[in-house]
């Protein structure tokens, strides 16, 4: 089936079409959702809020304006976060406010960052869980997920240069992290 066919039997409220849609982007929308919420019952709500929120809303997806990935993309990422300012989860973020990560050269944290060995992978898991859930999303969207600026931008409501600043900034803060939980 192809995108199309997808969305005009989403329109018509075609419960094949809605579990197709699930089974195409269930796995990637929960893997997004339960890295911004963390624990794995309000992610699970979250991911059932959100399709729901893209059967419902499907008129309004602009297929010249975003894929259909992109734009329940964008839902999940708005639904969990919104879910987090909602619940106004208590959670501790590191938050340098030496500004030393603005001091850190790009090389200096690709050193770091850069080496997909399995204590790198476990140390990143670990300084992820002390960003925000918007910073978390960066990294999990560029990262895990691989999507490109522009995609991030047009799910977050951004502008792909803005994403590239805050995600070199949240990057420099990973290393800090990392560097604070090696010591």
């Amino acid at each position: 089936m192809t995108e199309t066919d997808l969305i005009e039997g989403l329109r018509r409220q075609n419960p094949k079409a809605q579990q197709e849609t699930i089974d195409r982007y269930g796995r990637e929308v929960f893997a997004l959702v339960v890295r911004l919420v963390a624990v794995t019952e309000n992610a699970e709500e979250v991911y059932q809020d959100v399709f729901m929120k893209v059967f419902s809303n499907i008129g309004q997806h602009d297929a010249g304006r975003a894929s259909l990935r992109t734009w329940i993309s964008r839902i999940a990422y708005n639904e969990a976060i919104s879910f987090l300012r909602r619940k106004r989860m208590p959670v501790v973020y590191f938050e340098d406010r030496s500004h030393e990560a603005d001091k850190l050269s790009d090389a200096e944290v690709d050193e770091t960052l850069g080496h997909a060995n399995v204590e790198t992978v476990q140390l990143i898991r670990a300084a992820l869980k002390h960003l925000p859930p918007e910073e978390r999303a960066l990294v999990t969207m560029f990262y895990y997920e691989e999507r490109s600026l522009k995609e991030i931008a047009d799910i977050t409501e951004s502008i792909p240069t803005t994403v590239a600043s805050r995600l070199s900034r949240t990057r420099k803060k990973l290393y800090r992290i990392i560097k604070m939980l090696q010591s």
